[in-house]
């Protein structure tokens, strides 16, 4: 009998929390204990993995200025999430941590030590997600002007990527020996230089990081347009996306996976992890009034539009969100989300592309209902789409406890119940569970 299950794994920011909401967790979220209780809940609901999104800049372009993003706490301000895995990954023993780092902040050697400490400190849980980042402001703060365009910045990640490799290979799997009769820790016949010169980056190496428990992170993708495809399918071991649903999701799947085939990978190597906001109450009808209130706030369709200008660098401010985009917008910024957004041409105004599908940015299908009702949901979506699993996230990316509980509580026994999800892991390593089913 094929084995049902599906994966599911967790997207946050290490930003404010549901500040403004009476669940919001009070206190401050800034010295990490509310995310490390977040990440032990998480482990005892069985979730695979939970991912650390990141941007490296204050967003200005909503409105042109700072203000909308300061005054609603909206992706700024926004701390580093590469301490925040140890300290979530340290806190616990089987979930996996995903951090975000940029290809175009860190040079390769520091990105690879960084990778190889964190996955040793978490005895084999860590992984990376990689990005290039699509916002001229972070380029600012890194020495440059404005970003490459983006078929640049893939054919720098590429290479980025075959440095990366070539260093977390640098010392052989048996180079340390820890003789301690002959005095030897590591043997330097195993540890060997990379001299790596290509077009972008020019590396010695070895690493100075021991081979770490996975010898590599594992590697976390979210590309959307043909480029960004093409180096998921080749680099990555999850995919994140976030398609319009049901059969958008299984045909996104079916060509990350023959992409993959042409690769020459196993496609079932890669696991695509479609985002979802699930909303659940005790009563369908109490989960649709939730959710139908939080869609008409206008707090969401400012909060939404202010992170939407942040990632595509388009300022939606100037558009009166009650008519119509007047025109099909391009970017240099983060292009598939601006397309799935859009959605150019279906006449609706700007408000009502933030009201589809949950704000148009987080949720592939509208998931409301009882823990139940939307555990039975997930099956038959995923038995339609052929898998892998959900990627649970919140309304433009806040949390509160109350929707954690309501998760990890709630939806996730619904789910265990009907044998859809993981009751316990069955390793030690990311990378292992991952590929467990």
């Amino acid at each position: 009998m094929a084995d049902k299950r599906f994966h599911l794994a967790w997207f946050m920011n290490f930003t404010p929390d549901e500040w403004r909401e009476p669940f919001g967790q009070g206190g401050s979220p800034w010295d990490g204990q509310f995310y490390v209780e977040m990440a032990k809940t998480l482990e005892r609901a069985c979730f695979d993995y939970i991912m650390i999104e990141d941007k490296l800049m204050v967003p200005q372009t909503y409105g042109g200025s700072s203000k909308a993003s300061l005054n609603h706490g909206m992706m700024v301000p926004k701390h580093d999430p590469a301490p925040l895995a140890v300290a979530m990954g340290m806190a616990t023993s089987r979930l996996g941590i995903i951090a975000t780092m940029s290809t175009m902040a860190y040079p390769p050697f520091m990105l690879a030590r960084l990778s190889s400490t964190i996955d040793s400190l978490t005895k084999g849980r860590f992984g990376w997600n990689i990005v290039t980042s699509a916002e001229d402001l972070m380029a600012k703060n890194f020495g440059m002007d404005r970003l490459p365009p983006r078929d640049q910045r893939y054919e720098m990640a590429d290479e980025y990527m075959e440095v990366m490799g070539k260093l977390f290979d640098s010392w052989e799997p048996d180079a340390v020996v820890l003789d301690r009769d002959a005095g030897i820790y590591a043997d330097e016949t195993k540890v060997h230089p990379i001299d790596y010169e290509g077009k972008y980056y020019k590396v010695r190496g070895p690493l100075n990081t021991v081979p770490s428990p996975q010898r590599r992170p594992l590697y976390v993708q979210a590309g959307a347009s043909p480029k960004g495809r093409d180096f998921a399918a080749t680099h990555a071991d999850s995919i994140i996306s976030v398609a319009s649903g049901v059969a958008e999701m299984k045909k996104f799947r079916d060509d990350i996976r023959e992409r993959a085939v042409k690769l020459g990978r196993d496609p079932d190597t890669i696991k695509v992890m479609f985002c979802v906001t699930p909303v659940v109450g005790e009563t369908d009808e109490e989960a649709r009034a939730k959710y139908e209130r939080m869609l008409s706030s206008e707090h969401f369709i400012v909060d939404t539009l202010a992170s939407l200008s942040a990632i595509t660098e388009i300022d939606f401010a100037q558009f009166d969100v009650d008519k119509p985009i007047p025109e099909k917008l391009v970017t240099n910024g983060e292009s598939g989300t601006l397309d799935k957004f859009q959605q150019w041409g279906s006449g609706k105004t700007l408000r009502e592309l933030v009201v589809d599908g949950g704000g148009g940015l987080v949720s592939s299908v509208e998931l409301v209902g009882t823990p139940g009702t939307v555990a039975d949901r997930m099956g038959e979506i995923m038995e339609e789409v052929g898998g892998d699993g959900f990627l649970i996230t919140t309304p433009v990316l806040r949390v509160s406890r109350r929707f954690i509980v309501e998760i990890a509580d709630g939806l996730v026994p619904a789910l265990q119940k009907r044998g859809l999800v993981r009751t316990s892991y069955a390793h030690e390593k990311l990378r292992d569970n991952l590929l467990e089913f």
